[in-house]
C-alpha cells in the first residue's frame, strides 16, 4: 500500500477482496460497541465500510478514543463478515475490515447536527453549518442527482445539435421583469452594471450573429424574494434559443430532452409521452391556474345557466345584476357527504370567503342534497349533475363572481377538494404546455395597458393584429411549459421584426427612445436582418428538485440562502470597507431604525 491514504474507497471491497489488505480513509459515520469488540463504519464520497477492532488488535486503543465525524486512516484485513451479519442494504455489506492500524487525520468538535440519520433540524442550523448538513445521504445524494441531471441535459442538447456558449455576468439593467442586483462601476463612477435576470437579450442576438442552435446551463440572478420552488438571488436555468423555428419546432426539440431526462432520473414514475397544449384561458376556467397539476383530474366548468333566475337568490341575484357574473362548479367525485361538504365550507371562510355553496347526492334522495339543492329544485339540480358528469356518493361546490376575481380562489378549492379525497395520482410526472397568453393587460393601478408576459415575443396576428385589434384580444406566441403544478419554464417565438417590436412598446407606453436606450443593441441588430427565432429556458433547480421529489428548492442546492437571502455559511450580504466605499464613489443612505 503506496498510497498515503487509501487503496480502495468505502464503497468498493466485495467478496472477492476477502484476505487482502487494504488501507482506507474518511469519516467515522458511527461507532457501535458490542461487549467491548468496536465495530466502526467508515464513509466517504463512495459509500460505506464496516470496520472492526477488538482487543486482540493493535489499533483497539486508538479506536476507542474514536468519534462521529473524526477523519481516520485504516489499514486492515478484508473478511467475510459472519452468515447472519451480513447487511444486504449495503454494498459492502457481506465483507468488513479489521482493523490493523488506525491514524486520526483530524477531529471532530461536538456537532451542531447529526450527520447520521436523516433527523430533521432548523433551518438556520442546516445552513450554518451545510457543509454537515451536506454530508448526510439524502442531501449528498441530491446533489449527486442534480450533476448528473444537468450533464444529461448537456448531453441530449448535444446530440439534438445545439452548441454550448456563455453569455456575459456584467450586462446592462432591464426594465422589464423582477429587480436587478446592481454592481458599481469603480472605472465610471455613478454607473452600474447588473448582474443578468437571464441572457434574454445575449442569446437573442447570438441569432442575429448568424448562429443556429444554442443553450448554456446559465446562472440567472434576480433581487426577489424566497418561495419554496424559487431560491432568493440566484438560479439555473437550461436556456435555449433557435433561428428560423415556428412554436411547434421549439416545442419538438425541448419534449424530448425533458421526456428522457425524466424518464431517466425519476425512479420509473410514468412520464407524459405527448405534452398536452391547454390554451392560457382554458387553463384558468378549468384549473384556476396557469400552473395546472394534470395528477389532479378535476376540471371545473361554468354552470352560470343552471342558476340564472333560479330560487338561489344569492347566485341568481348576482347573475342578473351583472352580465360579467358567472358560477363555476368544481366537481368533487366520491365527497357526496354533509360532514365533508362542511370542512370544504369552513375551510373558505378561513380563506377570507364567506362560504362555499354545494350540492351532494346520496343514494334515495331525489335530487340533490344541502341548501342549493332545496333552493334550485330537482330538475336544475340533476342538469348539474349530468353536466359535470358525476353520481350518487358525489358532490359539487361553487363559486360564483367575476371570474377575474375569484378563479385563484376557485383553483385553489380544486386542489384542496383533490387532496383531500386523495384524488391526486401518485408517482407520475404530468407535463403540459400552456400556450396563446395575452400578449397585455391592464395594469389597474396605473391605469393604463402593460405586457402580460415577455416584451420580446411575436404577437400573434402580427403589425396587423397591433393595428387593428383591441390590444386586451392579442394574444401571443408565449409559451409555459408545467410539470405536477410548477412552471418548469417560460418562452417565446420572438418579436424579430423592428416595426413590430416599435408598435408593441408603443401601445405599452414605451417610446422608441425607450427602446433605443434599453434595448439599443438589440433593437439595432434588428435592422441588419434577424431571422424567426424562439426559445425556452427550463429551470435546472425545479427540475432537480421534482426528480428528487423534494418540496422545497433548497434541498438541491448546493449552497443555500435563507429565505431573506442571507448566506448564514459565508455572512453574505457583508458590510464594505470605507475603502472600497470610496473606490466606488458610494456614500451610504440608511434607513433609520
Amino acid at each position: 500500500m503506496t498510497h498515503a491514504y487509501r487503496s480502495h474507497k468505502c464503497g468498493d471491497l466485495r467478496v472477492q477482496d476477502a484476505g487482502s489488505e487494504t488501507r482506507l480513509s474518511g469519516w467515522v459515520h458511527r461507532v457501535r460497541d458490542h461487549g467491548g469488540v468496536l465495530f466502526l463504519d467508515v464513509r466517504d464520497h463512495y459509500g460505506l465500510t464496516q470496520v472492526v477492532a477488538d482487543p486482540a488488535s493493535p489499533a483497539f486503543k486508538i479506536a476507542e478514543t474514536l468519534r462521529s465525524e473524526w477523519v481516520v486512516r485504516f489499514d486492515g484485513k478484508v473478511r467475510v463478515r459472519l452468515a447472519g451479519t451480513e447487511n444486504k442494504d449495503m454494498p459492502t455489506g457481506d465483507i468488513e475490515v479489521y482493523a490493523t492500524e488506525i491514524e486520526v487525520l483530524s477531529q471532530a468538535a461536538e456537532l451542531p447536527l447529526p450527520v447520521f440519520g436523516d433527523t430533521e433540524y432548523p433551518e438556520d442550523i442546516r445552513l450554518k453549518y451545510r457543509f454537515l448538513d451536506l454530508r448526510r445521504d439524502r442531501i449528498h445524494a441530491n446533489i449527486m442527482k442534480r450533476g448528473s441531471i444537468i450533464n444529461s441535459l448537456r448531453r441530449r442538447m448535444v446530440d439534438q445539435g445545439f452548441f454550448e456558449f456563455q453569455t456575459p455576468i456584467l450586462a446592462a439593467s432591464s426594465p422589464e421583469g423582477a429587480r436587478d442586483y446592481l454592481v458599481p462601476s469603480r472605472v465610471h463612477p455613478g454607473k452600474f452594471y447588473a448582474l443578468p435576470q437571464a441572457p434574454q437579450q445575449f442569446k437573442q442576438l447570438i441569432m442575429m450573429s448568424g448562429f443556429d442552435r444554442y443553450f448554456q446551463i446559465a446562472p440567472c440572478f434576480r433581487d426577489e424574494d424566497a418561495r419554496a420552488d424559487r431560491s432568493p438571488g440566484e438560479f439555473y436555468q437550461l436556456d435555449i434559443e433557435m433561428s428560423f423555428v415556428t412554436q411547434e419546432d421549439v416545442f419538438d426539440a425541448v419534449e424530448p430532452v425533458l421526456r428522457g431526462v425524466f424518464e431517466e432520473f425519476g425512479n420509473g414514475w410514468a412520464v407524459t409521452q405527448k405534452f398536452p397544449h391547454i390554451a392560457f384561458k382554458d387553463s384558468i376556467r378549468w384549473y384556476g391556474t396557469d400552473k395546472p397539476d394534470l395528477r389532479n383530474p378535476i376540471k371545473m366548468q361554468n354552470v352560470t345557466e343552471h342558476f340564472a333566475g333560479s330560487g338561489f337568490k344569492v347566485f341568481a341575484g348576482m347573475i342578473a345584476n351583472d352580465p360579467k357574473v358567472e358560477v363555476w362548479a368544481i366537481p368533487a367525485p366520491k365527497g357526496g357527504s354533509r360532514a365533508f361538504c362542511d370542512r370544504m365550507n369552513s375551510w373558505a371562510q378561513s380563506q377570507g370567503q364567506p362560504g362555499l355553496g354545494y350540492v351532494f347526492w346520496r343514494e334515495g334522495e331525489e335530487g340533490g342534497a344541502g341548501p342549493i339543492a332545496k333552493n334550485i329544485g330537482t330538475e336544475r339540480t340533476d342538469a348539474i349533475k349530468a353536466q359535470l358528469g358525476l353520481a350518487v356518493g358525489d358532490g359539487a361546490f361553487f363559486v360564483a363572481g367575476i371570474p377575474s376575481k375569484f378563479y385563484k380562489f376557485a383553483g385553489e378549492a380544486r386542489t384542496k377538494v383533490g387532496t383531500d379525497l386523495d384524488l391526486i395520482a401518485k408517482d407520475r410526472f404530468d407535463f403540459c404546455w400552456i400556450v396563446d397568453f395575452p400578449m397585455y393587460e391592464w395594469n389597474e393601478e396605473d391605469k393604463k395597458i402593460d405586457f402580460s408576459h415577455n416584451p420580446f415575443s411575436m404577437p400573434q396576428g402580427g403589425l396587423d393584429a397591433l393595428n387593428n385589434q383591441d390590444p386586451l384580444t392579442i394574444n401571443a406566441y408565449q409559451y409555459d411549459i408545467v410539470c405536477n403544478g410548477v412552471e418548469l419554464s417560460s418562452g417565446a417565438i420572438r418579436n424579430h421584426r423592428p416595426d413590430i417590436m416599435k408598435k408593441a412598446f408603443e401601445l405599452a407606453g414605451y417610446s422608441e427612445d425607450v427602446l433605443l436606450e434599453k434595448f439599443g443593441g438589440m433593437y439595432r441588430a434588428f435592422q441588419f436582418g434577424a431571422p424567426p427565432h424562439g426559445g425556452i429556458a427550463p429551470g435546472v433547480d425545479r427540475i432537480v428538485m421534482l426528480l428528487c421529489n423534494e418540496p422545497n428548492i433548497r434541498e438541491v442546492v448546493l449552497f443555500p440562502m435563507n429565505q431573506q437571502a442571507e448566506d448564514l455559511l459565508m455572512s453574505a450580504p457583508s458590510s464594505a470597507t470605507p475603502k472600497q466605499l470610496r473606490e466606488l464613489h458610494i456614500r451610504l443612505n440608511l434607513p433609520e431604525n
